[in-house]
């Protein structure tokens, strides 16, 4: 997508602090953190939202490398929070779906 901030990321167009790379996906650290530990983990392939993810095992991925990044970063025992949204009511703002992992703090429900 050409006017995808994500998508730039993944070009390398744009900067960011990254933590893993494969041919799949790619996380990086948030440039405007809600927790002292906040990453991004997004597939390469741009997917507009979750309504449109069709393959179960990309988004698997997602999921496990978020734990694994944690486990390295040592706050998986202490516990963190996974989040995706979906849509303007769901609080997507960048259409090219990805998966929060927030850390670091107390993290209440509901968040906000």
């Amino acid at each position: 997508m050409n006017n995808c901030l994500f998508c730039k990321i993944i070009d390398n167009q744009i900067p960011s602090e990254k933590l893993y790379e494969d041919e799949d996906i790619i996380a990086f650290k948030d440039i405007d953190p809600q927790a002292p530990h906040h990453f991004l983990v997004i597939p390469k392939q741009h997917i507009a939202t979750i309504n449109d993810a069709k393959d179960a095992t990309l988004l698997g991925k997602l999921i496990t490398k978020a734990a694994e990044l944690s486990k390295k970063m040592g706050f998986d025992k202490n516990g963190y929070r996974l989040i995706m949204n979906c849509n303007s009511d769901g609080g997507q703002v960048v259409y090219h779906i990805h998966l929060h992992c927030l850390a670091g703090r107390k993290l209440n429900w509901p968040p906000g």
